[in-house]
């Protein structure tokens, strides 16, 4: 069946869109700002953040670790400026990549309720404006899913599930973990497929991580290589999940 509905209860945890681009070595002192004012009234909290990296270097006998440690630790961190809704989705920005993630949304593009692929558009339109960035090297849309397992054993997750797991020789009701990994090409596009068996506060659910990428775009193409994206990851999702995940997603949330 192809999913027309907005689930009151879905089983996506996290939704996560990004690019990645030439380096901007202006990106503070040229874009940030006017970034900043353009999408303010959907970002209106920004931070400044420093991400260290570990760096390893071969400094020979003769050179006095003080000597060089300011020019090591100026290799080994990135700027994050960072921009947080008043909902529960941010946006980083650092001077070659630009991803937005969201635990607020229950659609990408369906009617009647906030939709991710309007945040994606916002924030990208308002991107390129003040970039004017011709290529983009990589668009990847990631949904990471949380889905149920009312009871461990292979009668109900086949009920659930049209699963990759070998689970006639492995039964399930004995595994502590499992997990499957694929990348395949569907067409001029890349799909990385995950399932992974987990146990999460005491209940073990069924993690689905689909992660679909395109490379060598130009930018004014972004939207509708991210629309076929995510045609790509339904379709995966589809195929995977039965009918009693649908009965679950339609539950109403307890308090």
């Amino acid at each position: 069946m192809s999913i027309n509905e907005v689930f009151p209860n879905p089983t996506v945890k996290q939704v996560i869109f990004q690019i990645r681009f030439p380096n901007l070595f202006y990106m503070e002192s040229k874009i940030i700002g006017d970034l900043q004012l353009k999408i303010m009234k959907e970002f209106p909290q920004s931070t400044l953040l420093f991400r260290r990296q570990l760096l390893f270097a071969d400094i020979g006998p003769e050179v006095k670790l003080e000597n060089i440690s300011g020019d090591l630790e100026k290799e080994a961190g990135k700027k994050i400026w960072q921009f947080k809704s008043d909902k529960n989705f941010q946006l980083n920005v650092l001077t070659d990549t630009l991803d937005i993630t969201s635990q607020y949304h229950k659609t990408y593009d369906l009617g009647g309720a906030d939709k991710f692929r309007d945040i994606i558009k916002f924030v990208l339109d308002s991107f390129f404006e003040v970039t004017s960035v011709p290529i983009i090297k990589r668009i990847g849309l990631r949904y990471i899913d949380e889905c149920p397992l009312p009871s461990k054993d292979n009668d109900t997750f086949r009920t659930y599930y049209n699963s990759i797991f070998p689970i006639d020789r492995f039964n399930l009701a004995e595994a502590k973990e499992m997990d499957f990994k694929t990348v395949i090409k569907k067409g001029e596009y890349y799909l990385r497929y995950i399932e992974s068996l987990r146990k999460i506060e005491d209940e073990y659910k069924l993690i689905l991580d689909f992660d679909g990428f395109a490379e060598h775009i130009t930018s004014e193409d972004y939207l509708t290589v991210t629309d076929d994206l995510h045609i790509i990851i339904l379709e995966a999702y589809e195929k995977t999940i039965k009918e009693p995940v649908y009965q679950y997603m339609r539950q109403r949330r307890e308090s």
